[in-house]
């Protein structure tokens, strides 16, 4: 049943979601190691009612004390989804890293845990093939390196459906009507947004189905007029939308409703995984996606163009970094310092027009705004001389003359 045993353990911190998986996962490891279970689980905003693991959890054995169930929304969203903002981070050109943005924070509260019960390791249900396992292990070590993952994916010879709902079965662990047939796909949600892999979208080439997505309208479907909505940033960071002031989960949870009412946010891409192999994956980010349009509006007015454009190398370097699970190295926390540096000055008001899938950003103003319309008319003023220009060009043209002469 199971691989190489990790000696020494008599309490495990387990993220679990009340689902098959970790239901398994949870009466496995009492069962392999004879050890105590604690179980962690998150509100991210997944939209999913919490309870019920609770309920599960004590069906499974698990003592009161022993179930921590935690509302981490706003601390999701202020401590890991807007500081990735602040960068614009989009992973290869597309994702928005709404899964990956996720695990560190739900590492940092296992181990916290961990010291809390006095449990010598950590478990979690993602498998061997993904990136998660990755993300949350190199969140695990950062935070205590001598800490003991158990990761039974990788163990165990559980490896289908079937196997699980026999293992299941076998031990009583009740099993939701919806999980004994084959899923069409797997998903993960949270407040940023939600992710579809797997099964009926391995093949590239097939359309997800149009019934799939869940935060979102098509945008055949999205209303016939555009929705205007004004974001508020201060330093970087979105404070209220349309002049109300909001929480950033209170905000991101507005953004995911005026993005989805408009088919905003959906995506398909072809992602290559930190594990070596490529991945389709579905999305739907609509909060995120308009933040992301006014973000970049925003320092289009406010940022100095030496600053914009090294943000803008930096951050495939600080995405991938995220993507893979280095939340807790260094480096990323040193970029972080470099970002978060340049947006002292992104203060002001975007204005976006939604219609029909599309963002149009149709009005930006900040008290900090270098944009100078006495400078930038194309009418005659008195800041600019434009018989400057005959120097500047000449000086920049002066290595490509050279170099054409010797042509």
């Amino acid at each position: 049943m199971d691989g190489a045993k990790i000696s020494g353990v008599k309490r495990v911190v387990l993220a679990y979601s009340g689902g098959l998986d970790t239901s398994v996962i949870l009466r496995w490891l009492q069962e392999t190691y004879g050890c105590e279970v604690v179980t962690f689980t998150a509100d991210l905003g997944q939209g999913e009612e919490l309870e019920p693991a609770r309920h599960k959890a004590e069906l499974l054995g698990i003592p009161p004390a022993h179930i921590y169930i935690e509302d981490l929304r706003e601390e999701f969203v202020r401590d890991y989804v807007l500081p990735m903002f602040r960068a614009n981070t989009v992973y290869e050109g597309t994702y928005l890293l709404g899964t990956s943005i996720a695990r560190p924070l739900i590492a940092k509260r296992q181990i916290e845990i961990a010291a809390e019960v006095g449990a010598e390791a950590v478990s979690h249900g993602a498998t061997g093939k993904g990136n998660d396992q990755v993300r949350f292990e190199l969140g695990y070590y950062a935070l205590n390196p001598d800490i003991k993952v158990i990761a039974p994916w990788r163990e165990w010879d559980l490896n289908s459906r079937q196997k699980l709902i026999e293992y299941a079965e076998a031990r009583q662990i009740p099993i939701a009507k919806d999980k004994r047939g084959e899923p069409p796909y797997s998903t993960d949600a949270n407040l940023l947004h939600i992710s579809y892999e797997g099964k009926a979208l391995e093949d590239p080439w097939v359309e997800p189905d149009f019934d799939m997505y869940t935060r979102s309208v098509s945008p055949e479907e999205a209303p016939d007029r555009p929705t205007y909505v004004e974001i508020d940033f201060d330093a970087g960071d979105p404070v209220a939308v349309d002049g109300v002031r909001l929480s950033p989960a209170a905000l991101l949870t507005k953004l995911n409703d005026l993005g989805g009412a408009n088919g905003i946010g959906r995506l398909d891409i072809v992602e290559n995984r930190f594990v070596g192999m490529k991945s389709r994956g579905v999305y739907e980010t609509p909060g995120g996606t308009l933040l992301l349009a006014a973000h970049r509006a925003m320092e289009s007015l406010t940022l100095d163009r030496g600053a914009a454009h090294l943000k803008d190398e930096l951050m495939p370097r600080y995405a991938e970094l995220i993507y893979n699970g280095f939340w807790f190295a260094p480096e990323r926390e040193a970029l972080q310092a470099l970002i978060d540096k340049t947006q002292e000055p992104v203060t002001g008001t975007v204005r976006l027009k939604l219609f029909k899938g599309g963002i149009g950003v149709v009005g930006r103003k900040s008290p900090n705004s270098l944009y100078d319309e006495a400078v930038a008319t194309f009418e005659e003023d008195v800041v600019y001389d434009q018989r400057d220009a005959e120097g500047f060009i000449k000086l920049n043209a002066l290595r490509l003359r050279i170099g054409a002469r010797r042509r």
